[in-house]
């Protein structure tokens, strides 16, 4: 019968205060820096981005500018708005549906403005005749300043539900 040799187990070397120290300080930093991690998502969580929103007045050039009877769409993308020159009267849109808030756009050929959305249709003058939108757009406050350019103020809402498009902060008579 052959003997079988027992592998060695070395024996488990005590672990001495040092190495034991230096564990420990490895260990709570690493606890440390994740806590620190939860905490920065946590922060940045209550804490959410400032949306960058265009300026609420803007200058949109002199009256005769804008042809009659037209619709401009100069600052429909950046500012929200729609400036149309009618025989006596200038006034600015709001580019928002009145329905669910979608963008309608200008048909020049059907003189209308259609919403892609639900199919409000609205006519140049912003009332609304088809479709789901209850109300006419919005006209927002316009004016010329001291130099003759045309501002307008978005601030400042119209409705005509409310009898407001006869305010003469609501279109500029030309």
């Amino acid at each position: 019968m052959t003997q079988e040799k027992n592998p060695v187990i070395s024996p488990v070397k005590p672990l001495d205060r040092r190495s034991f120290i230096k564990w420990l300080a490895i260990g709570w930093t690493a606890f440390a820096a994740v806590v620190a991690g939860y905490g920065s998502l946590l922060l940045r969580y209550l804490f959410p981005n400032v949306l960058f929103e265009p300026r609420q007045s803007f200058r949109a050039g002199y009256p005769d500018e804008y042809e009659t009877g037209k619709v401009s769409e100069r600052f429909k993308d950046k500012y929200g708005a729609w400036i149309v020159r009618d025989p006596g009267k200038i006034y600015a849109l709001s580019t928002v549906c009145t329905h669910l808030g979608c963008t309608p756009n200008w048909l020049e050929s059907d003189a209308k403005f259609k919403c892609p959305c639900h199919g409000s249709g609205f006519y140049k003058t912003g009332i609304n005749f088809e479709g789901p939108a209850p109300r006419p757009l919005e006209r927002f406050k316009i004016m010329l300043d001291d130099e003759g350019q045309i501002v307008i103020d978005k601030t400042k809402k119209f409705q005509q539900e409310k009898g407001e498009w006869s305010d003469p902060e609501s279109y500029i008579a030309v």
